[in-house]
């Protein structure tokens, strides 16, 4: 599924709540997050910035890819269940939904290293991910957003892939 060149500026809106650059420390994010949250964090800032702050995601979707540079992933000894998969950018494709839906029924943390580009995979992470999940992604040159997964943000997300189809 590619993604739609009308649907760019929409996708520039944050799903969720966008706690800016300079605001975003532990502190504000561990208010965003109850004890129980299942925590999925997309990209290799995001995964970082969690990992420093001391909150292991319970999943983890990188690139080893900084806003189109080639990086090394985050460093996390705690991984049970390593993913692997294609997704060229500006796609999002069968076999990405199919390894994050595994991803949710394997035994946290997991990491999903993704061959190509993982932007985009916000999308079906909100359709799928468990009740009581948070989802985390950087806004580029923001912040990072915060969504918490409700029917709302599914239906939204869903709406997005249906009309990538």
């Amino acid at each position: 599924m590619r993604l739609p060149e009308e649907l760019r500026d929409k996708l520039k809106i944050p799903l969720g709540t966008l706690l800016l650059e300079k605001d975003t420390n532990k502190e504000n994010v561990l208010k965003q997050i109850s004890n129980d949250s299942y925590i999925i964090t997309v990209g290799d800032a995001t995964t970082e910035k969690m990992l420093s702050f001391g909150i292991v995601p319970s999943l983890q979707i990188v690139d080893a890819q900084e806003k189109r540079a080639k990086r090394e992933p985050p460093t996390s000894a705690q991984i049970i269940t390593n993913i692997s998969c294609d997704n060229p950018a500006g796609e999002i494709t069968e076999n990405s939904i199919d390894q994050i839906k595994k991803a949710f029924k394997s035994k946290p943390p997991v990491r999903i290293m993704i061959n190509g580009e993982e932007d985009l995979l916000v999308i079906p992470v909100c359709i799928f991910a468990p009740e009581n999940s948070v989802v985390m992604y950087g806004q580029p040159n923001e912040g990072l957003v915060i969504v918490h997964i409700n029917e709302e943000i599914r239906h939204k997300a869903q709406t997005i892939l249906n009309s990538m189809n």
